[in-house]
């Protein structure tokens, strides 16, 4: 009866485990229930970053299994009981040799694709669109520098009755930040007031917004849907409420939000373009 319970409880939990891997699946850009790995990939700087982790966690597993078995070895035959009259070996030169020289060979088969993954981090294509992304206490302010004059705030929804049913608590903001699929993107990031950090899972990308230099990055969505991350800087008192929420949109799409964007947000040079400089707080 106790095995019954067991393996029925044991079903549930793989049930459940099944459940929230299906919800993930729907649930693309975001964190999920019982995640336990990398948020599902969306550019291609993530698919890298991805196959590197999983490299590299394979050569940790084998690595920790080769020392455990080396450590089970030595508790079961150089034990007190076993070994009563203790070995007195100072030096293995072979074996000083072996514990230096694998080492470094396993750290420079590891350098090698990890130089390749941050030479493509790094090396940026010929961007399609630029998006400059300001850091502020504690929003974003994104400005659209190709396409017309005209930028906006995108600020946290904390009233839950106002997300919609597609957003996320805590993630979800008045304002997303709008991208054509499959179009290079790159990110100018600053910051206003202090150290912000622009950085989206899904997209492999994370990069400080810092006052008075202007950082960039780059990303390549793939596939459709609305992504987020969160500035990833210590910044304040409001660090945890400052979500950014990017939406993947086909060209079609994106180039008729961009012609609502120019007149909703349309600005004059001597117009206040944030909260900040109309003098407005967007602390409750």
């Amino acid at each position: 009866m106790l095995v019954f319970k067991r393996m029925t409880a044991l079903a549930v939990a793989i049930c459940g485990l099944l459940a929230d891997l299906g919800e993930a699946s729907a649930q693309l850009g975001q964190p999920f229930n019982w995640q336990m790995n990398l948020q599902q990939s969306a550019t291609p700087v993530m698919d890298e970053i991805v196959t590197f982790h999983t490299i590299l966690l394979w050569v940790i597993a084998l690595i920790t299994a080769f020392v455990l078995v080396l450590l089970a070895i030595i508790a079961v035959r150089f034990n007190a009981k076993s070994n009563p009259t203790p070995s007195r070996t100072t030096h293995n030169a072979g074996l000083e040799i072996a514990w230096t020289v694998v080492p470094v060979i396993i750290l420079v088969l590891i350098a090698i694709p990890s130089f390749r993954l941050l030479f493509f981090q790094l090396n940026m294509p010929p961007a399609d669109l630029t998006v400059k992304a300001t850091g502020r206490q504690w929003y974003w302010t994104y400005n659209y520098v190709d396409n017309g004059k005209f930028e906006f705030d995108s600020v946290i929804v904390r009233d839950q009755a106002k997300l919609r049913p597609d957003q996320p608590r805590l993630l979800g903001v008045d304002n997303e930040m709008v991208v054509p699929v499959n179009k290079t993107v790159r990110v100018l990031t600053t910051g206003f007031e202090v150290i912000h950090a622009f950085a989206v899972p899904a997209f492999g990308i994370k990069i400080d917004a810092i006052p008075g230099r202007v950082n960039e990055t780059w990303f390549k969505a793939t596939r459709e849907g609305i992504y987020y991350g969160q500035c990833s800087e210590l910044c304040g008192k409001d660090h945890a409420f400052m979500p950014i929420a990017v939406r993947v949109v086909t060209e079609q799409a994106f180039n008729a939000w961009v012609d609502d964007a120019k007149k909703k947000w349309a600005r004059e040079d001597s117009a206040p373009t944030n909260f900040a400089a109309a003098g407005q707080s967007l602390t409750p």
